[in-house]
């Protein structure tokens, strides 16, 4: 069964102030721990526009963000779009190299970025003053709104953009989706805000909304809890599976009514993990699957389908050939379009999965690369994955095809190959057991916090 396709609607000029800004001025909109408005708020935006249009950003011009998660950040992003400028996102991580490349291709006419930062490095959000630097009075090459890069966790970043009308659209997306968080309730948030799930499902979401977002003051399991109970309104948790890890290894010192849901987007929960936060807390734990491309494309915020997804409203998911299509009506790739990537109206995911015809759920298999051939014999490196990282004493793995079969694995506590050698061989025919192992005091990732499946990367972390 294939859900019908809407095309994102043409918004207006005034699309920040109608969709993200809208509402009585005296709600609050942040918690950091101080609130912030929404009178506050645009205050704070109106002031970043005149900085900016004083240094040279003009409508149909392009700003580039370098800037950690911050309030800087988020009255920056909506004054760039109130001026009817493209954003281009820097996560504040990036080398100096990184920037670099990426403001010689796209050519925006500002960059903001940090003047002086105040917080510790674990603070989720942090204090910061900015400087704004004139780039040039070249337009934006583009009419996307937003151009961010993709997280690289399986290789090089991609360059994608995203009009105004294809935000509104995701943001009404969620808008349908049952189990969301609602107005006079809060998100938990720790996604960063520059990569889809924290920018749209959080921070986008939030403010049309009037869900209050609440960063923890630090990114550890306790000031999770923390930023949970300080308040006694319905509480979801919006992560990642590594922000799983942080709170199912944490002890509430007391009952959380007020945590209704942990929702989680990036990449495939593995059952103990899951099962570990929900023993813990005794909550729901939500699954969303989506990409930067085209934002949410399935979730499943009542754990009822895991690890099935229901497609998002309005969007369609068609399997061919076992990968996995999504409804995208044009190319979001800046530069030329790779026809292997998008053609048609849809988007190619490069994962694989299956629809099933009459529900329509759709159940991800992995990365549509993850089937390799062993002596003639065919072996998922999903499944081998899976079963390695639910190995006692297991506290992530990634495994990939690098020569052969190869895992690399971060312990949770005392660990040997031999010990998971002996385990493997329990579980696993020989031809899919891994040629190689590797333990690894941290598995690499992403700044989105997913685990980095690039061979050439785990290769350098091992050595």
């Amino acid at each position: 069964m294939e859900r019908s396709v809407e095309f994102p609607p043409p918004v207006g000029p005034d699309w920040v102030d109608e969709i993200l800004l809208a509402g009585r001025p005296s709600d609050v909109c942040l918690r950091l721990p101080e609130t912030v408005d929404r009178a506050t708020l645009r205050l704070l935006v109106t002031e970043a526009q005149d900085r900016l249009a004083a240094a040279g950003l003009r409508r149909g011009g392009a700003a580039a963000l370098r800037l950690p998660p911050s309030l800087t950040y988020v009255v920056n992003l909506l004054a760039v779009w109130r001026l009817g400028a493209q954003a281009v996102l820097l996560d504040h991580r990036l080398t100096d190299f990184e920037v670099d490349r990426a403001v010689e291709r796209l050519h925006p006419q500002v960059i903001i970025s940090v003047r002086k930062a105040g917080g510790g490095a674990l603070r989720v959000f942090v204090d910061v003053d900015e400087t704004v630097t004139p780039l040039g009075d070249r337009p934006a090459g583009t009419d996307h709104a937003v151009v961010q890069l993709s997280s690289g966790s399986t290789g090089p970043s991609k360059v994608i953009g995203r009009t105004a009308a294809d935000l509104v659209a995701e943001i009404r997306r969620y808008t349908r989706i049952d189990g969301v968080p609602r107005s006079g309730e809060r998100i938990i948030l720790l996604p960063s805000m520059v990569h889809v799930l924290g920018l749209v499902g959080g921070l986008m979401y939030g403010l049309h909304a009037g869900v209050e977002l609440v960063p923890p003051q630090r990114l550890s399991g306790d000031a999770i809890v923390a930023a949970i109970a300080a308040q006694d309104t319905p509480a979801t948790v919006l992560g990642v599976p590594f922000h799983i890890g942080l709170l199912a290894s944490t002890t509430p010192p007391g009952p959380l009514p007020q945590f209704v849901r942990m929702t989680t987007g990036g990449e495939l929960v593995p059952r103990a993990t899951a099962e570990a936060l929900i023993d813990r807390f005794g909550i729901t734990l939500g699954n969303m699957y989506g990409m930067t491309e085209v934002g949410v494309i399935g979730t499943d915020l009542y754990g009822r389908h895991r690890p099935a997804i229901d497609p998002a409203p309005g969007l369609a998911v068609r399997e061919v050939d076992g990968e996995l299509w999504v409804s995208c009506p044009a190319s979001p790739y800046l530069g030329l379009t790779d026809p292997t990537r998008w053609s048609d109206g849809w988007l190619h995911t490069r994962d694989a999965g299956v629809v099933d015809p009459e529900t329509g759920l759709v159940t991800i298999r992995g990365r549509l690369d993850s089937q390799v051939s062993v002596g003639g014999l065919k072996v998922d490196l999903t499944e081998v994955e899976a079963t390695v990282a639910a190995l006692p004493g297991v506290a992530a793995a990634v495994v990939v095809y690098d020569h052969g079969i190869t895992a690399y694995v971060q312990p949770a506590g005392p660990l040997t190959e031999t010990a998971l050698e002996d385990a493997l061989a329990e579980r696993l025919a020989g031809y899919k057991r891994p040629k190689t192992l590797y333990l690894l005091d941290q598995l690499p990732r992403t700044t989105t916090g997913k685990l980095v499946r690039e061979p050439s990367v785990l290769r350098g972390a091992a050595s």
